[in-house]
C-alpha cells in the first residue's frame, strides 16, 4: 500500500471514529458548540450590519457631493473653543454674493439655511422636518437624482415662489399612495407646490444631512416666511471641479472670505471651511467602537467555547482510555490517535460555526427591517476559518495527551 493510500485510509478511519463519538454524545456535543455558535453569530451579524450602514453612508455622501466644501459660522465636529465660534459674526447673503462674484475655481456655489417646520398634506403630517432654503444652483453642488419632477428653476428661486422638493421618506409619509408631484402641501402655515421628489438615498446614518428626510425651498421663502434675514447665518456650499482641486479651491475660499470679512493678517478666521472628511471621520470613530465591542464579545465567546471544548475533549479522552489503548495495541500510530481527536474537536467547532453563520444571516433579514444590512462575504470565510482554528487549538492538548498514552497503561485503566 502506498504512503498516500495509507494516509487516506487513516484519515477516513479517524473521521468515522470521531463522528461516531460525536453521535454517541449528542447533547454534550451540542452544548459544547454553543460558545462557538454565539461567537460566530455575533461577529457575522455585526459585520453585515456595519457593511450595510457603511454602504448607506457612502451612498448618502456621494449624493451630497464628494467634492464639496462648506463655509460656515461653525467649524464642524470639534468642541474646541465653541464659545468663540458662538460669538462669530453670521455669514450673510451679502457675504455669499460677494464670494460668488469673486471666486474663480468652484464649478458651483450656493447658499443654504435650515429651518425646522411641520409638513402637512390633508390628514397626513410630518413634524420637525429640516427645510433647507437655497438657490437653483444648489442642485449642481450635489449628485441628486429625481424619482419625480425636477429642482426649482433660477426664475422660481429669484422670485421666491412657493415651490418645494421633498425627500423620499417625506413623500412616503405624506403620500402613502404615491404621486406627490404637483400636489400642494403646507410647510408651517404656508402653501407650497411640489415640483420634485428625490430618489431614495437610504442614508439614514447621515441624520440631519439625510436628503430623504429633508425638503428644499427657495431661500427667499425662508427669509420671508420663517426667519428674519438679519438673524440667520447661512452656509455657503462650494463645489470643486474635482477631488484633486479641493486644496486649491479651499485655499481660494479662505483667502476670499478673509477679504470679504475684513480680517487683517494677524486675525484668526471667524468662519470654518468644512469638508466631508469630518463626517467620514466621525462615522469611522463610531463604527470603530462598535467593531471593537463586537470583536471583544466574539473573542470572549470563542475563548469560553474553546475552554469548553478542551474540557469536554479531556473528559472524552479519559472515558475512552481503554479504547485508545486497544487501538494502539493493534498497531494504531500516534498520528492516527492525534488526528481522530483533532477531527472531533474541529468538527464540533465547524458545525457550531456554520450554525452560527446561518443564524446570523437569518437574523440579518430581521435587522434589515430597521437598518440596512449587507452580507460581507469575507466575514463568511473568516467565520469558517476561525471555527476550524478554534477546534484545532482547543483540541490539540487533549489529542496530544491521547496520542502519547502508553498502550499497556491505557488497557489497565479502570
Amino acid at each position: 500500500m502506498s504512503r498516500f493510500a495509507l494516509l487516506s485510509f487513516e484519515f477516513k478511519e479517524s473521521m468515522l471514529i470521531a463522528l461516531r463519538a460525536i453521535r454517541a454524545n449528542k447533547v454534550r456535543s451540542a452544548l459544547t458548540m454553543l460558545g462557538i455558535f454565539i461567537g460566530i453569530t455575533v461577529v457575522v451579524l455585526m459585520t453585515t450590519a456595519i457593511k450595510g450602514i457603511d454602504n448607506s453612508f457612502q451612498k448618502g455622501i456621494s449624493a451630497l457631493g464628494s467634492d464639496d466644501l462648506y463655509i460656515d459660522k461653525w467649524t464642524w465636529f470639534t468642541n474646541n473653543e465653541w464659545w468663540k465660534m458662538r460669538n462669530r459674526r453670521n455669514i450673510t447673503m451679502e457675504d455669499y454674493e460677494k464670494f460668488k462674484e469673486m471666486a474663480k475655481l468652484p464649478v458651483a456655489i450656493a447658499p443654504e439655511i435650515d429651518t425646522r417646520q411641520s409638513l402637512k398634506y390633508q390628514t397626513y403630517s410630518v413634524d420637525n422636518v429640516f427645510v433647507l432654503g437655497t438657490t437653483a444652483e444648489y442642485v449642481r453642488t450635489t449628485n441628486f437624482t429625481f424619482d419625480q419632477g425636477r429642482f426649482f428653476s433660477d426664475v422660481e428661486s429669484k422670485s421666491a415662489r412657493n415651490v418645494c422638493i421633498i425627500g423620499s421618506d417625506i413623500a412616503k409619509k405624506l403620500f402613502p399612495l404615491g404621486n406627490a408631484l404637483d400636489k400642494e402641501i403646507k410647510i408651517g402655515n404656508e402653501p407650497f407646490r411640489i415640483v420634485g421628489v428625490l430618489t431614495e438615498q437610504g442614508s439614514f446614518i447621515l441624520g440631519a444631512f439625510n436628503p430623504d428626510e429633508r425638503a428644499y425651498i427657495p431661500i427667499g421663502c425662508v427669509f420671508r416666511n420663517f426667519m428674519n434675514r438679519a438673524h440667520g447665518s447661512i452656509t455657503i456650499d462650494v463645489r470643486a471641479a474635482n477631488t484633486a482641486m479641493i486644496p486649491d479651491t479651499k485655499a481660494e475660499a479662505e483667502g476670499l472670505m478673509r477679504k470679504i470679512r475684513g480680517l487683517s493678517f494677524n486675525q484668526e478666521n471667524d468662519f470654518g471651511i468644512n469638508q466631508q472628511e469630518g463626517l467620514i471621520d466621525n462615522f469611522n470613530k463610531v463604527t470603530g467602537v462598535i467593531k471593537i465591542a463586537g470583536l471583544f464579545i466574539t473573542g470572549l465567546s470563542l475563548f469560553v467555547g474553546a475552554i469548553g471544548i478542551m474540557n469536554i475533549m479531556f473528559v472524552s479522552v479519559k472515558e475512552r482510555t481503554k479504547e485508545i489503548g486497544l487501538r494502539k495495541a493493534i498497531g494504531a500510530k500516534r498520528r492516527s490517535i492525534l488526528a481522530q481527536f483533532l477531527m472531533e474537536s474541529s468538527f464540533i467547532c465547524l458545525v457550531g460555526g456554520v450554525a452560527g453563520l446561518i443564524a446570523a444571516i437569518l437574523l440579518s433579514f430581521l435587522v434589515n427591517q430597521f437598518i440596512v444590512t449587507s452580507v460581507d462575504y469575507s466575514a463568511v470565510v473568516i467565520a469558517i476559518v476561525v471555527s476550524l482554528i478554534t477546534g484545532l487549538v482547543s483540541g490539540f492538548a487533549p489529542a496530544y495527551t491521547a496520542a502519547k498514552m502508553d498502550p499497556v497503561e491505557a488497557l489497565r485503566f479502570e
